[in-house]
């Protein structure tokens, strides 16, 4: 159980990071300038990286922090669960609070006054006509109008943030029962008459350099009294 536990909460996290990191690639909005006649209206597009950048940034950094929980365990792997449910909650408030049509105006002022902008000419209604994100849901500005068309993206992050928060508290209630890391990858333990340190003068040398006794074990082996 605690096996389907683990591979189910990884791969929830590993799809919420993913699914957040495709969907702010996508086109969230456009701003529609309308400059004096003769010219024809300006439409710029904008993508969810430009309006809401901390989202991708916290999708990354969930990626770590599923890296950390399968290499820890214990006490530090409840660290890293916790970390993991504040890197959702974190790219869902990104969305929640930085998606407005005063940011897409802005956002998208700054790209057309830019080389190389995603501006466009030609008529607004030709422009929003079709657009991705379905009904579009027009916002007047004072410079722009906000056409917001991304809908179906920001709702795809917003599931995603909530695969990441999920997953990290599973990992902060349930990661000390996980199965951990293969004993191969620690350092093996030495017991017996294996442990005792070898007496050559670079292993001497090392054992000084440590703070250790290199001629305890030599002592203790040559003692009669542990000789019986």
């Amino acid at each position: 159980m605690s096996r389907r536990e683990y591979a189910v909460a990884l791969g929830a996290g590993a799809v919420g990071a993913g699914l957040v990191l495709v969907a702010i690639r996508q086109r969230w909005a456009q701003a529609v300038f309308t400059p004096p006649k003769p010219l024809s209206p300006q439409v710029v597009g904008v993508s969810g990286a430009d309006l809401a950048p901390l989202a991708g940034a916290f999708a990354l950094a969930a990626l770590a922090g599923l890296a950390a929980v399968i290499a820890t365990r214990g006490p530090l792997r409840r660290a890293a669960g916790v970390l993991l449910a504040l890197f959702g909650a974190g790219a869902g408030a990104a969305v929640l609070t930085s998606v407005t049509a005063a940011t897409v105006v802005s956002v998208a002022a700054s790209h057309a006054g830019s080389p190389g902008s995603a501006a466009v000419s030609g008529a607004a209604g030709s422009t929003t006509a079709g657009s991705p994100g379905g009904a579009a849901v027009v916002v007047s500005g004072t410079v722009g109008r906000a056409i917001m068309t991304g809908t179906p993206w920001r709702l795809a992050v917003l599931a995603g943030a909530l695969l990441i928060f999920v997953a990290g508290l599973a990992a902060a209630a349930r990661g000390p029962r996980w199965p951990v890391m293969s004993a191969r990858y620690e350092l093996p333990k030495r017991s017996g008459p294996a442990a005792a340190r070898p007496r050559d003068s670079a292993s001497m040398w090392e054992s000084l350099s440590g703070g250790e006794d290199p001629t305890e074990d030599a002592g203790a082996a040559h003692d009669p009294a542990s000789v019986e």
